[in-house]
């Protein structure tokens, strides 16, 4: 397969991709699996930084322990992308999913702060499987229905984002253990059911040919990362850099979210996980039934742009929230912001690109979202002990709010589908 203009406006053609009938089984399996993953994950997610504070930590360490998670997703990420565009989607899920039962496990164990690093490390190198989830339902979907598909995937994630945390508050009274085995046991029963229901959803194209025979030419991981800063203007690049920014000043803020809360409203490890019970059904109901709706409507770089409005706008709120219904309000901005931020700005990139190509750039998306990742969180837990509690959230929304000229002209490369 010949490699596609990076700025044409022509969609390559992708005759490995499954028939549009099996799209939906396909889908299902997949909001399943990612449900079941994203459940353990937020069992434990909300208790880090408590359970680090508890071992001595400050702000600064704890943001970098959701940034070690992040180094490795970052190493990790477009690995996982070129493996499974060679192998497969299955294989390489499997052992994502395996590599966190593992990292729970080391959680629920860890009575030192470099336990809990080392926990954070393994997930972090499973986690590069999210390309793997993204390109998955690339395969399995229509160019058009790209971004409603990943919204009914990230619905299904939400929901494990509206509920672990509730979860993870109760059963941490059982025994300091408990969070991470429950946890264990939850990616033991994922792998345990992907192995039995999850199909490959295109055939790998480690042995494929040309149609004149020759083998095709594809670009390395270190390439396509190359690509994106030396070719900056191009629509692929833009749409990563659009991504990484957004993503790296969301999660940013959202590793030193519960010490804020501590500090401003009395927040403690009984009730963090109500407040993501809050904005994980505001997460599920909007990308469940809002924003396929959208999408037909206002088109994917439109909406896209709104999500980075309502996400900035919601970050100024929290930083200047002084009692619960103002917080509240500026929390449901955030749903609305990333709900039709990411899934829209990853639906457009797998547009793009080739569709051989497809898993290596959602690895190399991650690259990038993984390198904020790493420095966001450091960055803002230095700042949330030296300069403000409520400054992560001032520089937060001015980095997504600077995203908006990255994707000013985006239509072009994106043409809104008409449906009747």
């Amino acid at each position: 397969m010949t490699e596609p203009n990076a700025t044409s406006t022509t969609w390559p053609s992708t005759p490995k991709e499954v028939p549009e009938k099996s799209a939906f089984g396909k889908l299902i399996v997949l909001m399943v699996t990612a449900f079941i993953d994203m459940l353990g994950l937020l069992m434990i997610l909300p208790l880090l930084p408590f359970y680090a504070k508890s071992l001595g930590a400050n702000g600064l360490i704890v943001g970098l322990l959701v940034s070690s998670f992040s180094v490795a997703q970052l190493i990790s990420a477009p690995i996982w992308g070129r493996f499974s565009d060679r192998y497969g989607r299955r294989p390489a899920l499997i052992v994502g999913l395996t590599a966190s039962a593992i990292a729970y496990v080391v959680f629920a164990y860890a009575d030192s702060l470099w336990l809990l690093f080392l926990s954070r490390i393994v997930q972090g190198a499973g986690g590069g499987t999210v390309s793997v989830i993204q390109a998955y339902v690339a395969d399995a979907t229509k160019p058009e229905d790209r971004a409603k598909s990943l919204g009914w995937l990230s619905a299904a994630t939400n929901a494990g984002v509206a509920i672990g945390p509730v979860i993870g508050s109760w059963v941490q009274h059982w025994s300091s253990h408990t969070p991470g085995l429950v946890a264990a046991a939850l990616c033991v029963i994922n792998v345990m059911f992907a192995s039995r229901y999850l199909t490959e959803a295109r055939k790998p194209t480690g042995g494929t040919l040309n149609a004149d025979g020759s083998k095709p030419v594809r670009k390395g991981s270190k390439e396509a990362v190359l690509r994106v800063v030396s070719h900056p203007s191009e629509p692929a690049s833009r749409l990563i850099l659009i991504y990484a920014i957004a993503i790296g000043a969301f999660q940013g803020t959202t590793s030193i979210l519960a010490l804020f809360l501590s500090f401003r409203f009395g927040v403690t490890a009984d009730t963090i996980g109500y407040f993501f019970f809050y904005i994980g059904v505001l997460s599920v109901v909007t990308r469940a039934l809002i924003l396929g709706k959208l999408v037909d409507r206002v088109g994917e770089p439109k909406l896209s742009r709104w999500g980075l409005l309502f996400l900035s706008a919601g970050l100024v709120g929290i930083a200047l929230s002084n009692n619960y219904y103002t917080l509240a309000l500026a929390v449901g901005m955030l749903p609305l912001g990333t709900a039709f931020t990411f899934p829209c700005v990853t639906a457009m990139l797998s547009r793009v690109v080739s569709s051989a190509e497809r898993g290596l750039y959602m690895g190399v998306q991650q690259t990038f979202g993984g390198i904020t990742r790493v420095g966001f969180p450091v960055f803002f837990g230095f700042v949330f002990d030296n300069v403000g509690k409520a400054s992560p959230f001032m520089i937060s929304a001015a980095l997504v709010a600077a995203t908006l000229l990255l994707g000013r002209d985006l239509e072009k490369y994106s043409p809104r589908v008409k449906t009747t």
